[in-house]
């Protein structure tokens, strides 16, 4: 009996190190799955602080559950039957997990397209499930270490390799799977890593190879289905929109989308509308001319965001324009903006005048290292609905922007729905004034968004009243232009916090509201 116990507790170094490397393939994937999953309900729902709480924190609570769950797996046995048992459950909930892995993200999609109310409740049960199962994979590794190691060892190795392995999972999906694979053949991929995982476990455990070739087989069908997963994909987002889909590229940053119904052509970031051409001209122009009018000399004047180029458009139409500095966060915007025909037409290649330079970086990092300053300032950043654009209306962000602008200069922003979003242009224009510049709200009818508010700040009071035209528009007259100061009388201001750094409250009012999500 000494003899069989001591036969069966050996594992020799390869078996050990491929347990080992389960731990961090198992807690990589786990990780990564999630990462998509939160990523995924931000990118249908909008709300992305709420998507990845659910997901990551779920997933981290589901983990806990299957950790105390474990203790009922093989509780009474010993030597070799112990090691059998934890090694069958080890691939079981292996082979259990990878094809979930690749379906579930897919099945969350189609179950938004069917009935969007129900995605949250989706999501928490879905991650519940894959978490749960995540956590049952430690404490089997440990134990089956634990028999050759003893149990500070085996859990000092396994958790070692598991925050390892969550490392470079966290890594690689967003710098590597979801921009070169996009979401769902990422996540037949990552489905896949636990099946082949299984096969390695086979080889090195005889007792194990049936189920090793099981993974192999199912690792294989994973791999290949993937390229399928993406028109299966295709045909599920076509839904969202009214308009048949004739771009689509996942960026590191954020899923681009361009639709074509005639001659309406439209882009959507992260499924939220950016513009339409049927009547992008008035929100461009309602955002750049009132600024370029007000000030003495428009010399230098600095884009941050409108990386499709067509506030930059406007832009050039001022006689004495001699620099355009464009900061724009995702090159894959800009390349769209410049190669893409249909695009670059609307734009009238603005992007690829002499006079412009383009920095692809973080406005809010790299707009306050320029060397140069700048008459006109303008803001057209995405609708802070989540905390990473909060900093983009934040009150140090327009202080250092300041430090950019010229004395007689001018700084304009963007500032969502005056109507759906009245709190969120309080908002701007009073953490603006709070930096010490004077400010003047406005707001333009755009059809696509409807009401549509910006914020125009000086250091010097401009009389609006005298604001005139110099240049050939669509929309914007002289008389239309000194008349959008004249706010309607329901946009109420002063009942707003200011918005900060450590304090990103316009967020809140961004959700609090009706939101606009436009998905036509």
């Amino acid at each position: 009996m000494g003899a069989e116990t001591e036969e069966s507790i050996f594992i020799n170094k390869v078996q050990r190190r491929t347990l080992l490397l389960a731990a961090a393939v198992s807690s990589g994937t786990g990780l990564a799955v999630e990462l998509l999953l939160g990523n995924l309900a931000s990118y249908l729902m909008g709300n992305q602080a709420l998507a990845y709480g659910i997901a990551i924190g779920g997933f981290l609570a589901a983990m806990g559950i299957g950790s105390y769950l474990s203790r009922f797996i093989a509780p009474k046995e010993q030597g070799r039957a112990l090691q059998r048992e934890m090694l069958t459950a080890f691939i079981k909930i292996e082979l259990l997990i990878a094809p979930l892995t690749a379906l579930l993200p897919m099945a969350l999609f189609a179950l938004f397209v069917a009935d969007s109310a129900v995605i949250w409740q989706a999501l928490f049960v879905v991650t519940i499930l894959l978490g749960i199962l995540a956590g049952l994979e430690v404490p089997i590794l440990a134990r089956l270490l634990e028999i050759v190691d003893g149990v500070r060892d085996a859990i000092s190795g396994v958790l070692a390799l598991d925050y390892l392995g969550g490392l470079l999972g966290s890594l690689a999906f967003p710098l590597l799977l979801l921009p070169f694979l996009s979401m769902f053949p990422t996540a037949f991929v990552l489905g896949a890593f636990p099946a082949l995982m299984v096969f390695a476990i086979g080889q090195c455990f005889p007792s194990m190879r049936r189920w090793g070739y099981a993974g192999l087989i199912l690792g294989i069908v994973l791999l290949i289905s993937a390229p399928a997963s993406i028109p299966l994909g295709n045909k599920l987002e076509n839904n969202l929109y009214n308009a048949p889909i004739i771009k689509r590229v996942q960026s590191t940053y954020q899923r681009i989308v361009l639709t074509r119904q005639g001659k309406d052509l439209r882009l959507f970031l992260d499924g939220d509308l950016q513009f339409s051409t049927v009547d992008e001209y008035r929100y461009h122009e309602a955002l750049v001319h009132p600024a370029m009018s007000a000030v003495p000399k428009r010399k230098k004047v600095l884009v941050l965001g409108a990386g499709d180029g067509m506030a930059v458009r406007e832009v050039l139409k001022w006689q004495g324009v001699e620099r355009v500095v464009l900061i724009e966060l995702d090159p894959t915007i800009v390349k769209l903006a410049t190669r893409y025909p249909q695009l670059a037409k609307v734009n009238a290649n603005s992007l690829k005048d002499p006079r412009v330079q383009v920095i692809n970086a973080d406005a809010f990092v790299q707009a306050p290292k320029l060397p140069d300053i700048f008459d006109v300032i303008i803001a057209d950043f995405p609708d802070p609905d989540h905390d990473s654009l909060a900093k983009l209306y934040s009150d140090g962000f327009y202080r250092r922007l300041m430090g950019r602008l010229a004395e007689n200069g001018v700084l304009v922003t963007q500032a969502s729905s005056s109507f759906f979003t009245p709190k969120v242009i309080s908002c701007i224009t009073a953490t603006i004034a709070h930096t010490g510049l004077m400010v003047h709200p406005y707001v333009a009818d755009v059809p696509s968004f409807g009401p549509w508010g910006f914020v125009l700040a000086s250091r010097n009071n401009i009389d609006t009243t005298k604001l005139k035209l110099e240049i050939p528009t669509r929309y914007l007259t002289t008389p239309l232009l000194q008349h959008i100061f004249e706010l309607p009388k329901d946009i109420e201001f002063g009942n707003t916090e200011i918005n900060r750094l450590t304090h990103p409250v316009i967020v809140r009012y961004q959700s609090q509201e009706s939101r606009i999500r436009n998905i036509p």
